[in-house]
């Protein structure tokens, strides 16, 4: 029963609603279109409304993820781009660095009456102790053990075990290393010792005169190291009792930044020693 109240109900509604498009149909707005068009139109281009503004969005929103995946790519692009130029950059100026250290020895090499020959730094010694570097020049390029070692700054130190192809040299550093000294201002006399990092001045005269920032030189007299190139600085002065307690030397050169020096072969001996140089 209650079935067929549902069925006449839903029937009632159908006729109505047709009636009242069949009256829509007939019956015309003041513009003389027809009610039941007006609003088939209007409910259609609401619905062509809302559909062109989804398409609207999802292309707008398409066209931005393209864009953005763009951006990402010109930004990667520009990143490794930036990447080679800082590596090249840095290449750039360690060749700087280099031209610079081997224009300094040309020049020390062309101003020295020595007769010498440039080696370039391979290798260095691990020991903290045992200061040494590694030059490719050996016995095959007239080296031997005691030769002295330069560089513009200052004295590096000595070969101490040559192969063929290359050498070991202590530097003046070392603990076990010593070159007779004399500091250049007052011509007083000593040894300079390493230390392992520093050096050190020992056997000066009570008497003499010493003061902070005095440049101290190679004196020669132990037949390794020409006379009168620099060793370093007195960086500090202890007085002892009735002489001097440490007195320490700075160095001049910096060995933790060595990449090239001069091998002092033989002192020059007139024309013939100079034009057998280089």
């Amino acid at each position: 029963m209650l079935d067929i109240r549902r069925r006449t109900g839903y029937l009632f509604m159908a006729v109505t609603i047709g009636h009242i498009i069949l009256i829509s149909a007939q019956v015309n707005t003041r513009r003389g279109v027809p009610v039941l068009e007006a609003v088939v139109f209007g409910v259609f281009a609401e619905v062509q409304r809302a559909a062109s503004s989804l398409v609207t969005g999802v292309r707008t929103s398409w066209d931005d993820y393209f864009a953005l995946q763009r951006v990402r790519q010109e930004n990667e692009r520009l990143r490794q781009e930036m990447a080679q130029l800082q590596v090249r950059l840095q290449q750039e100026r360690a060749l700087a660095q280099q031209s610079r250290q081997l224009q300094e020895l040309l020049e020390l090499q062309s101003q020295t009456r020595l007769v010498t020959t440039g080696s370039a730094v391979i290798g260095s010694g691990a020991s903290p102790d045992f200061r040494t570097i590694t030059i490719d020049k050996g016995t095959g390029d007239g080296l031997r053990p005691d030769m002295a070692v330069i560089a513009p700054a200052g004295v590096v130190g000595r070969v101490v075990t040559p192969s063929a192809r290359a050498a070991m040299v202590q530097l003046l550093i070392d603990r076990n290393a010593a070159a007779a000294a004399l500091v250049e201002r007052s011509r007083a006399q000593g040894v300079v010792v390493g230390t392992g990092g520093n050096l050190r001045l020992d056997y000066v005269s009570a008497t003499a005169d010493l003061r902070v920032g005095d440049v101290v030189v190679t004196s020669g007299i132990e037949g390794i190291y020409p006379k009168g190139f620099v060793i370093g600085q007195i960086e500090s002065i202890t007085q002892g009792v009735g002489t001097f307690g440490d007195v320490v030397v700075r160095p001049a050169v910096d060995f933790s930044s060595l990449e090239a020096v001069l091998v002092v072969l033989t002192p020059a001996d007139g024309e013939d020693s100079e034009s057998r140089a280089r």
